[in-house]
């Protein structure tokens, strides 16, 4: 007889973390780009490890990008990386500026 998985055993989960100075935005999605929940914790240890913990309980960790990890993020990153953690830099997207803007249309005529 076959036994059944849950969703939350074998979803692979990637979690993404915005970094502040003084608290830290977390949200994780699975390998599908499901949104499984987001967290917000303080940015210290003890916030670290509650982010941690979170993350475990909904699945098999793929990896944390996290924004900043030379900065904001670094504390994270390495208490992440200590917990065995694959961590990778999120760098924001970020629109063209205005300026830029004119130049693409001025190069196009």
């Amino acid at each position: 007889m076959a036994s059944i998985v849950s969703d939350a055993a074998s979803s692979k989960v990637i979690v993404g973390v915005d970094t502040h100075k003084h608290i830290h935005v977390a949200v994780a999605i699975n390998q599908h780009g499901t949104r499984l929940g987001d967290r917000a914790v303080s940015a210290d240890s003890g916030g670290y490890a509650q982010l941690e913990a979170w993350a475990q309980e909904l699945g098999q960790l793929d990896r944390f990008g996290v924004e900043g990890t030379g900065s904001y993020g670094a504390g994270l990153s390495g208490y992440l990386r200590r917990c065995g953690h694959r961590v990778v830099e999120q760098t924001p997207g970020r629109p063209p500026q205005p300026s830029q803007q004119r130049q693409v249309r001025r190069h196009r005529r």
